[in-house]
């Protein structure tokens, strides 16, 4: 059986953290870290729903708070996928590698927004005139359009990161079924606001994808960080693989 599956014993007689228990503790961590940006509404509401933002005084103190929490959320997304790849990648790795993927491309639509804000603070404090109302504005719109992004990939994150844990079971099945079920509801919620509709009984049903992927997020960081993976199907999983290896030519 692969060692990562052993439990070994510390120095001081305890049980060692074996390698599948320090990622699924990396993991539900990093997970968890990923809802520190939920100020984030209240924080921006002055730079988004002040038309002259960039020409008025006062602090840039809570935009700038903004940003850095989303660098922390995408750094930690990120993480997610690295932390558990060496597990979750026994299950399939194409699929281990696409959520890597998926969690690099969101982290870069959360640091395009970050930039578009900060690039109104930066104007902002260079004492610019009314002619740069426009780019204000302009920067905002942008902002908008890469939050797209940041409603889109979690439905991709999970449908991905969802298939592994469900088909492996290294969580309870009810979990990633969460991801599962609110991904196609958010990637529709996605489309529905791309043609222009933010309002009405369509939009309301969609959106609704958004709290089961919430919830499936939130849960399995705790999870992770509580429990861990099911010690079984880490057993499954480490004997498939040393099957695999077993059957593949030297």
């Amino acid at each position: 059986m692969n060692s990562n599956s052993k439990t070994s014993v510390s120095g001081e007689g305890r049980p060692a953290m074996t390698a599948s228990r320090k990622a699924s503790l990396a993991g539900g961590v990093l997970y968890l870290l990923t809802f520190v940006s939920i100020p984030i509404g209240f924080l921006y509401m002055s730079v988004l729903n002040d038309p002259n933002y960039i020409v008025s005084s006062g602090t840039d103190t809570a935009v700038i708070i903004g940003g850095i929490l989303e660098i922390i959320v995408a750094l930690a997304g990120i993480g997610t996928a690295v932390a558990l790849y060496p597990v979750v990648k026994r299950q399939n790795e194409g699929v281990a590698l696409g959520f890597i993927g998926s969690r690099v491309l969101e982290a870069s639509t959360i640091f395009a927004d970050v930039v578009c804000l900060l690039a109104i603070v930066t104007l902002r404090r260079t004492g610019v005139g009314a002619e740069a109302l426009l780019t204000g504005k302009m920067l905002v719109v942008l902002y908008g359009l890469f939050r797209l992004g940041q409603n889109l990939m979690p439905a991709v994150n999970d449908l991905l990161l969802g298939s592994l844990l469900y088909q492996s079971r290294l969580v309870p099945r009810v979990l990633p079924l969460l991801g599962i079920i609110g991904a196609p509801l958010l990637i529709a919620n996605t489309i529905v606001f791309m043609f222009g509709i933010t309002s009405g009984p369509l939009y309301l049903l969609t959106g609704i994808g958004v709290l089961p992927i919430a919830l499936f997020e939130f849960s399995l960081g705790v999870w992770l960080t509580v429990k861990g993976f099911n010690s079984s199907a880490i057993a499954t999983l480490s004997a498939k693989t040393v099957t695999s290896e077993l059957l593949s030519p030297a």
